[in-house]
């Protein structure tokens, strides 16, 4: 038997994948582009529904994964309890067949950032409403700020390292895709690939994550020391499928 430290821990393969357009999202298009400060959402955050076009983008990734090779498609599945995520989990565990799956999760820790007393505003609102936490959050940035009832990002990494330390305790050389939201998906990247904040910020002022999109890593066993993740996909964006009559 080979030493315990030479064993795999890592998966084969982890898909993160943001949600699709949601409800929200469009709301706070809209807000920012008539350069209001509310947010117009009618129901709390964790509730906020799909779009139609986000239920379309979750068809064509439910579809995107549902065409790999059977021993290449996700076995392990863990999402968000927001409703727009996991409604974007269920598509796709829908399409790949939820008997094969090992394991549908829903995991808290993957839920998005809490925003406390910002929830609902835009950046022009924040200013407006509360213009000393807006100042000191240009301050210090938010990977540090937290804002009165809410979270800051290190705030989230220390949440999702404890779901990493279940990934790597339960299910090691398996496949598998997590579903959450865009400061997830960036957290998430910050831990895998080892960045510090101004690499994982430059990323975030760069571009948002895609709805939708598939940010994967792939073990390779010559990688490091004992093997490890590499970057497969970043941002990557399936092409849409027809919408269904």
């Amino acid at each position: 038997m080979p030493p315990l430290w030479s064993q795999q821990k890592w998966p084969q393969q982890i898909w993160l994948v943001r949600h699709g357009q949601s409800a929200g999202n469009v709301a706070r298009e809209m807000a920012e582009a008539a350069e209001g400060s509310l947010i117009g959402t009618a129901t709390r955050d964790v509730d906020v529904p799909l779009s139609p076009l986000g239920r379309q983008q979750s068809r064509s990734l439910a579809a995107w994964f549902a065409a790999l090779p059977a021993a290449l498609r996700p076995n392990v599945l863990l999402h968000s309890p927001y409703l727009r995520a996991a409604d974007t989990a269920r598509m796709i565990a829908h399409a790949i067949d939820p008997d094969q799956l090992l394991s549908i999760t829903t995991d808290e820790r993957l839920r998005e950032k809490e925003f406390g007393i910002f929830d609902g505003l835009t950046n022009r609102g924040i200013a407006q409403r509360y213009p000393e936490l807006y100042a000191q959050r240009q301050q210090i940035g938010k990977f540090y700020f937290r804002p009165p009832g809410g979270e800051s990002w290190c705030d989230v990494i220390l949440r999702l390292r404890s779901v990493l330390d279940t990934i790597t305790r339960e299910y090691a050389g398996e496949q598998v895709l997590i579903v959450g939201h865009q400061v997830t998906v960036n957290c998430l990247r910050y831990l895998l690939e080892r960045l510090d904040e101004a690499t994982i910020l430059a990323y975030d002022r760069a571009a948002d994550v895609p709805n939708c999109s598939i940010t994967s890593y792939r073990f390779d066993p010559a990688a490091g020391q004992r093997g490890k993740l590499v970057l497969d996909h970043c941002h990557f964006v399936v092409p849409a499928v027809a919408a269904p009559d």
